[in-house]
């Protein structure tokens, strides 16, 4: 039992080896030598382990230890982490300058803050009682993985908050690897013999996904926050001056955050950052303008994915000139090949290019594209660049035309264009082609088909490669004693699998239809099917011009499930779902109170941004009062719901007299009050 000078020598230690961190993190003025800080926590460290009872989760000690994880639980985000609209026009920001000026008081002062965008992984940090007890991933925005272990690791994450009276606090950030420590990192894994990081990004991204948090704590990541999700007992409005005060609690707030109270004064401000950015050593594409007042971002609402009042300025793409060394030609889950080209590695924005997309086959042509060409690539926003154009002066006279496969590269089978498409495909179904099996899995496990939480793109491939799953049957015949053998698998993590995979089998009928992608039918389609047909069996029974008949169904879509259901190939996989136990249940619109429902027989079409809701929410409640939804206004349309910068849809509203209600009308609707 410690002695009551050992619990206070202990508690001193802690206070000032957390102090030390704050100044040295969050001010950037240290006290005291890296020497003299690593004594103090040598000393703690070596009390700490002659006294285990005195050992508290939020000791600087404790910020990397324990075994590796198993794998990581997905948590849902209280606060949805949205995404943000961007731009890489100053005309385009004074635009979005004027609707939200427009969509305030008149004359009504606004301010902006502007902060440099960090180009790192977006995580949540929650702190209840001033402790963290849980770092989270973004993932898809509502739910996210749970990276708590590592997220410790990160020394400028305070494991508790000093003097902080908010009961909960949900920190919103950006981890990010400085240019300095990808460069250290790289030359250790060169020496190693490794393949080296491609930029801070990816590198940060890896390292968080570690399964042992001892790994991570090497990569030395760092923290900034950039915003919050749920907080309580907090009532400043100000979202500058509450930038202040959470870094006075010990968060790490950008030192580059400024606040301006027009937007040309931003602008300016933008313009400097141009070049300023490149002499920073972290990586950083624009920057993120936001509305100062919180009440003013309340009123001024949400999309329904991005915030009304923020938007990103980013920086016009570079472009660079490399050599298209090959084409590839990748395999889609529907069997569609997609040439894909292969460079010497050059450096673009920051990132080493080595692949590009190339589209189609009409593209290549289209731009005469060959193998040897020197290549302008672009990268604007996406995951992989585009090529922009060929320069045609720099052939030197043996560049090769490429040729487009006759036969599949996975499975060999002869691909095929219909006259309508401008893609081809590999004829064989999935089941025979090992490619187009593996991305027709993750599709199937994706959220909005099965939802099949845990089955990721490697674990896929293992199934696949080891011969584990064959079809899509095999997946319900997977035991978690077979699946703990795999890479990366541990036996909690398989058990889970197994649970996520028995509660896909009674899924509603539209998921099914969106996890088989029968070609044309999205996730839309399947749910106006679903709701039509009630049943599985029902599907398959009908004939082509019962098909044709669903409201919302064309020919060229009732065409292609009728020959998907009378496909043999695919009148077994459907046999064999339901042998193993797959039950798609009746898709059946949820009633609203007192069993009403107020919009049964009523087709509605959305057009422009509604104040409160967003599209997907509003969608969800008309199909919850019986409703149904259509992408376009015809006679057969009820009603037209409106909102802001609506377009044609509600000038042809107009034109055929359908009647369109706003969102205030509409919820009165809903509730069955007009």
């Amino acid at each position: 039992m410690a002695s009551k000078a050992i619990e206070r020598e202990v508690a001193q230690l802690r206070s000032d080896l957390n102090r030390h961190n704050y100044l040295y993190y969050v001010e950037a003025k240290p006290e005291i030598s890296d020497r003299d800080y690593d004594r103090m926590m040598e000393r703690l460290t070596a009390l700490e382990g002659q006294h285990p009872e005195l050992v508290s989760p939020d000791s600087p000690t404790q910020r990397v230890g324990g075994q590796p994880l198993e794998g990581f639980a997905t948590v849902r985000h209280v606060v949805p982490m949205l995404s943000i609209d961007n731009t890489y026009s100053y005309d385009e920001v004074r635009e979005w300058d004027a609707r939200v000026r427009k969509a305030l008081n008149p004359g009504e002062p606004l301010r902006y803050v502007v902060e440099l965008k960090v180009d790192g992984v977006a995580v949540s940090l929650r702190y209840e009682d001033c402790r963290l007890v849980l770092g989270a991933t973004r993932g898809d925005g509502e739910r996210g993985d749970d990276i708590t272990a590592n997220i410790r690791t990160v020394h400028e994450v305070p494991l508790s908050l000093k003097d902080c009276p908010a009961p909960v606090l949900e920190v919103r950030g950006e981890v990010y690897m400085t240019n300095s420590e990808l460069l250290r990192l790289n030359e250790l894994r060169n020496a190693a013999e490794e393949t080296p990081f491609a930029n801070p990004r990816n590198a940060t991204a890896g390292s968080l996904k570690l399964l042992d948090p001892k790994l991570c704590g090497r990569r030395r990541l760092r923290f900034v926050s950039h915003g919050l999700g749920e907080y309580r007992g907090i009532d400043e409005t100000s979202y500058y001056e509450l930038t202040r005060i959470i870094k006075s609690w010990g968060i790490p707030v950008s030192p580059h955050t400024t606040r301006y109270d027009t937007i040309e004064e931003v602008i300016e401000h933008a313009r400097a950052w141009s070049d300023k950015r490149n002499t920073l050593d972290f990586q950083t594409d624009g920057l993120v303008i936001k509305v100062d007042d919180l009440d003013q971002r309340e009123r001024l609402g949400y999309r329904s994915k991005s915030p009304r009042w923020t938007i990103a300025f980013k920086y016009e793409a570079e472009q660079a000139v490399t050599r298209l060394t090959g084409i590839t030609v990748q395999v889609g889950k529907t069997g569609k090949l997609t040439p894909v080209a292969e460079l010497e590695a050059v450096l673009l924005a920051g990132t080493t290019v080595r692949r590009a997309s190339l589209h189609n086959a009409d593209e290549l042509e289209r731009k005469d594209i060959r193998v040897g060409d020197a290549v302008v690539i672009q990268k604007a926003g996406e995951i992989i660049p585009q090529v922009v154009r060929v320069e045609v002066d720099a052939r030197k006279g043996d560049e090769k035309p490429f040729r487009f496969p006759k036969k599949c590269p996975s499975c060999g089978a002869p691909v095929e264009r219909s006259a309508e498409e401008v893609d081809y495909y590999c004829t064989n179904p999935a089941s025979k082609c090992p490619e187009q099996l593996k991305e027709w899995i993750r599709w199937y496990a994706h959220r909005d088909a099965m939802d099949v939480d845990g089955l990721g793109e490697k674990l896929i491939h293992q199934l696949v490669d080891k011969n584990l799953v064959k079809t899509l049957a095999d997946l319900y015949r997977l035991d978690a004693t077979t699946l703990a053998e795999l890479d990366r698998m541990g036996k909690k993590s398989a058990e889970n699998l197994v649970k996520a995979i028995e509660a896909s089998k009674t899924r509603t009928l539209d998921r099914l239809l969106t996890g088989l992608t029968i070609r044309h039918v999205g996730t839309r389609m399947s749910e106006i099917i679903a709701e039509k047909v009630q049943t599985l069996d029902r599907l398959r029974a009908m004939t082509l011009e019962q098909l044709e008949a669903i409201p919302e169904v064309g020919p060229v879509v009732a065409a292609s499930i009728h020959e998907y259901f009378q496909d043999p190939e695919h009148q077994a996989l459907i046999d064999e779902l339901q042998q193993v136990g797959v039950a798609p249940q009746p898709l059946v619109p949820v009633q609203a109170s007192g069993g009403k429902l107020p919009f049964a027989g009523k087709t509605f079409v959305l057009t422009g941004t509604l104040p409160k809701r967003s599209r997907a929410e509003a969608e969800a409640l008309i199909k919850q009062r019986g409703g149904k939804i259509s992408g376009s206004v015809s006679k057969m349309t009820s009603y037209v719901l409106a909102g802001e910068e609506a377009g044609s849809k509600l000038d042809k509203a107009k034109q055929l007299g359908i009647p369109v209600v706003d969102e205030a009308e509409f919820e009165r609707m809903a509730e069955g009050k007009s």
